[in-house]
């Protein structure tokens, strides 16, 4: 069992289309880890890091209903399981194969769940899993900004994208439970702020910040609050649609919220509701205590990087912060579970959030895509052998109870997952149960 605070880097497997779906950004193939996986995998040694975020691409692993090509991911998850790491299995990283189309598609939720399941069967010692990666993000993104996939600018295409993503995200959970019934959900989201400007910006703000909440709240199945429900209504999502999501909500029993944070994720608000990078305004305590408040789940803050700048103190000193800020999100009494520095290697064209191939590389990375080692990433190992026999996460009366590849066979594991699997049969019974519910249905 491991049940220390769990130190995490990622290798992100984006594959958003652009251009009209004509050129797909694959971050693997950018950052060169097809090629060097195995290196990549000896970095993550070098570190003393044993949690990895890390998924198979999944436009060349789902082939079409039914069909799969798991050669890539037996080698990888093979080596993994060899070398005893613990990874948070990312199965969707903002695109989907090209015969699903996009997020538009209203048959991508029941394709997903099926691929999800498939995945849990071939690998069963996988425990946890983020099953679909910040999903606002992908919605945003894709079908409000129009930057990526279907490349759509509408209330409407947004919330088509965000009903069908975090429904994809639900019932993947569910399918992987029938497999691995101890299986943990790290929900991988930005948490965002927005900043109103001047008085007259207030209600544009107020409306944005209860907006960032949404995919959460379909996810965890809560009810959302009266104005995103008629906002909801108002573009497309059908009460029936509505009250799958809140038929579901027993499944945050089985969820750590991750919170990622960035430089860019608070936001200054004008009057006409434009929007310009605010910097770190509250930072990362502040906002995600405003998510635990809202949702009383354990933490796990799962994203975030700074480019290194000119001096390479740039990235040092933001982790620094970020760490200091984790360290006051534990010691106000929030049940704090892991920290990540995303991701292990550079990446390519976040500079313009991959909507533009340019090959340009974002030096965000622990190394360089020349796998040496950068100033944050010194830093973060030091970070590591400092801090990780001080911030078990029994500290806040907390035991993550994660199973190492190599002892998902121990008597004990077979035991506690055969109990897990009759509370989960219990839940799922009672989520069924019709409740009473006050007119209108909503608050």
């Amino acid at each position: 069992m491991y049940t220390t605070f769990m130190f995490a880097t990622g290798i992100e497997n984006s594959i958003p289309t652009i251009n009209n779906g004509r050129t797909r950004i694959d971050q693997m193939e950018k950052c060169g880890h097809y090629k060097h996986w195995r290196t990549d995998f000896d970095l993550l040694e070098d570190l003393d890091i044993q949690v990895l975020r890390y998924g198979p691409p999944l436009h060349t692993s789902f082939l079409g209903p039914g069909r799969y090509d798991w050669s890539f991911a037996d080698m990888t998850f093979g080596e993994i399981q060899r070398r005893n790491l613990i990874p948070i299995v990312d199965l969707c990283h903002f695109g989907v194969p090209d015969w699903i189309g996009n997020f538009q598609n209203p048959d991508f939720p029941d394709f997903f769940a099926a691929y999800a399941e498939e995945f849990a069967h071939r690998f069963p010692w996988v425990q946890l899993y983020t099953p679909i990666n910040e999903m606002f993000i992908c919605a945003q993104f894709s079908a409000g900004y129009g930057w990526w996939n279907e490349q759509m600018r509408s209330d409407r295409a947004f919330v088509t994208a965000l009903k069908h993503i975090v429904k994809a995200n639900v019932l993947a959970m569910e399918r992987i439970l029938k497999v691995r019934p101890d299986a943990l959900f790290i929900q991988s989201e930005s948490s965002e702020y927005f900043h109103a400007e001047n008085p007259a910006a207030i209600k544009p703000a107020e409306i944005m910040n209860a907006r960032r909440f949404l995919s959460l709240d379909l996810n965890y199945g809560r009810r959302v609050d009266s104005e995103m429900y008629e906002f909801l209504m108002d573009n497309g999502m059908t009460r029936d649609e509505y009250h799958f999501f809140l038929s579901r909500s027993s499944l945050r029993h089985h969820c750590i919220m991750g919170n990622d944070y960035y430089v860019t994720n608070e936001h200054r608000v004008r009057a006409d509701g434009m929007t310009r990078a605010a910097g770190d305004v509250f930072g990362y305590d502040e906002i995600t205590r405003q998510y635990y408040e809202r949702y009383r789940l354990p933490v796990m803050h799962t994203e975030t990087n700074l480019v290194e700048g000119p001096t390479g103190q740039e990235a040092v000193d933001w982790l620094w912060k970020q760490w200091a800020n984790v360290l006051r999100v534990r010691n106000t009494g929030v049940p704090i579970v892991g920290f990540t520095w995303y991701s292990l290697t550079d990446q390519m064209d976040w500079d313009t959030a991959l909507r533009e191939e340019n090959n340009r590389v974002t030096p965000v990375g622990l190394y360089d895509l020349d796998r040496n080692i950068r100033p944050v990433g010194r830093c973060y190992k030091q970070l590591i052998q400092d801090w990780c026999d001080v911030l078990p996460a029994q500290s806040v009366c907390l035991t993550v109870p994660v199973v190492r590849p190599q002892d998902h066979d121990d008597i004990a594991v077979r035991r506690h997952q055969e109990r897990l699997r009759k509370m989960r049969r219990k839940e799922a019974k009672e989520d069924d149960e019709p409740r009473a519910t006050a007119q209108g249905g909503h608050r």
